[in-house]
C-alpha cells in the first residue's frame, strides 16, 4: 500500500527555521520529522511513499537522494574511482516519489496532483508532514476496511495547552490544570482513503474544507478514535518538546527497533 504525505508547507510559526527548510524537514533528534512519520508507516509494512512537495521541495529531494551519504561513513578509492558506503543503520527498503505540487497549492489541490500515481485497487494512507503519533496503522486499516466508507480520519484529543484560574471577586482562589480530553476530538491527520474520494476535489482548496464536508454529508467519513500520543509541530516550543522526548528515549511514536 501507499502512504501520501503532504509536505508542501512552510511553517511560518517556526521562525527563522522556515526560511531555510520546509516544515517537514525540521529535525527531531537529528532526523527530519517526515522521516519519523515514514518510519512509523514502514513499521506496519507501508513502504511506498508519495511526498507532495512544495515550498523548498528541493530540500526533501536532496535529503533522500543523498540519504546514504548523509547517514553513512564512506570509503573513497581514487584509484578505482569508487565510493563504498559503510551504513551506520539498517538499509531502508522504501520507494519514494517526490512530486512538486506547487509552492502555494492548498492541501486538496496537492492530492489531486498526485492522483495519477495512486494504485486503483487499494486504499491509500495520507497524513500531514508536521505531526507525530503512535497510531496503530494496522488496526486503523482494518477499521477502514470493515466500515467500507470512502475516508477514515484519525480523531484525537488536542494536547492541553493552558490551565485556568478560578476567580472570586477578582481574587484568584484556585489554579486548575487542563487535562487531555477537556476539549472535543479534532482532526489528527493519519487518514485512510479510497481513491474515489478525490473526485470530491474540484479545485485548489483545503482538504479539510469542501471535500471532507461533502464526504461527511454523504455519511462516508469515519472517525478512528486514537487515545494515545499525538502531537503537532506548529511552533518552536512543540518542536523542542518532540526533540526532548526523542533525546530522552521517551518518544511514544518510536515503535520500531
Amino acid at each position: 500500500m501507499q502512504a501520501v504525505i503532504l509536505a508542501g508547507g512552510r511553517g511560518t510559526r517556526l521562525g527563522e527555521i522556515s526560511s531555510i527548510k520546509p516544515k517537514p524537514m525540521v529535525e527531531i533528534g537529528g532526523k527530519p520529522i517526515i522521516w519519523h512519520i515514514m518510519k512509523l508507516y514502514a513499521f506496519y509494512g507501508v513502504k511506498e511513499f508519495i511526498i507532495c512537495a512544495g515550498y523548498l521541495g528541493y530540500e526533501i529531494k536532496d535529503y533522500f537522494t543523498n540519504y546514504l551519504l548523509k547517514t553513512s561513513d564512506i570509503d573513497i578509492n581514487f584509484q578505482s574511482n569508487s565510493i563504498n558506503y559503510m551504513s551506520k543503520e539498517k538499509k531502508l527498503d522504501w520507494s519514494i516519489k517526490i512530486i512538486d505540487t506547487g509552492e502555494k497549492t492548498l492541501t486538496a489541490g496537492r492530492l489531486k496532483k498526485i492522483k495519477k500515481y495512486l494504485h486503483n485497487d487499494n486504499p491509500f494512507f495520507m497524513t500531514y508532514g508536521d505531526g507525530l503519533a503512535d497510531v496503530n496503522i494496522k488496526k486503523q486499516l482494518k477499521f477502514h476496511q470493515v466500515s467500507k466508507k470512502l475516508v477514515t480520519m484519525t480523531a484525537v484529543y488536542p494536547p492541553p495547552r493552558f490551565g485556568s484560574i478560578v476567580l472570586e471577586k477578582n481574587l484568584i482562589t484556585k489554579f486548575s490544570e487542563k487535562n487531555v480530553g477537556d476539549e472535543g476530538r479534532i482532526n489528527g491527520g493519519f487518514f485512510v482513503c479510497e481513491k474515489k474520494c478525490l473526485d470530491f476535489v474540484t479545485r485548489d482548496e483545503p482538504w479539510e474544507g469542501t471535500p471532507l464536508i461533502k464526504i461527511s454529508e454523504l455519511k462516508e467519513l469515519m472517525a478512528f478514535e486514537h487515545n494515545g500520543f499525538w502531537q503537532p509541530m506548529d511552533t518552536i516550543r512543540e518542536r523542542d518538546y518532540l526533540d526532548m522526548l526523542w533525546r530522552d528515549k521517551k518518544a511514544p511514536w518510536k515503535v520500531w527497533n
